[in-house]
């Protein structure tokens, strides 16, 4: 089931998001987010009015989306950049794109014009996974992130919405 993103859901969502900060070049992070941190992500996304959805089947919350304006001046204002991230446990059994079927309708009921995604050039599973929704890749920044020892690539796709 998707539902929204309710407070009791940040630990697993932080659950989540520290697994991936840790282990991959998903996040171009280095430390271990805190509750605090995650508490007031989520009373920002709140209040600027941007969704936060879970995925959650009978063993709980499998993963989580959310998007949010993709730049802060108002010509931006009809497009979202979108996250994504799904329990390492629960790849493969499509959580990630109910989530994401799911976040592409709130963007579109919402009226929103596009829909951009950042991906790390090592994560090929997510850049195949969105081309398999209709993102096109639109650009590269060559070695923009530096983590676990290498430079690291941003992919950015795009959808249109309209």
């Amino acid at each position: 089931m998707i539902r929204k993103a309710e407070i009791k859901d940040i630990r697993k969502i932080l659950e989540i998001v520290n697994y991936e900060i840790i282990h991959s070049t998903v996040l171009y992070e280095y430390k271990e987010r805190s509750y605090e941190f995650q508490r007031e992500w989520f009373d920002k996304k709140t209040e600027d009015g941007m969704p936060v959805i879970v995925y959650e089947d009978e063993t709980g919350i499998r993963g989580f989306g959310t998007y949010g304006i993709f730049r802060p001046w108002p010509a931006y204002q009809f497009s979202v950049e979108h996250s994504l991230y799904v329990d390492k446990d629960a790849r493969g059994l499509g959580v990630g794109g109910r989530i994401l079927s799911e976040l592409i309708n709130l963007a579109k009921n919402s009226g929103y014009h596009t829909m951009i995604a950042g991906i790390d050039s090592l994560n090929y599973g997510s850049f195949e996974f969105h081309k398999k929704f209709g993102f096109i890749e639109v650009g590269k920044l060559k070695q923009v992130g530096y983590k676990f020892n290498t430079w690291l690539d941003l992919h950015f796709l795009q959808l249109l919405l309209n």
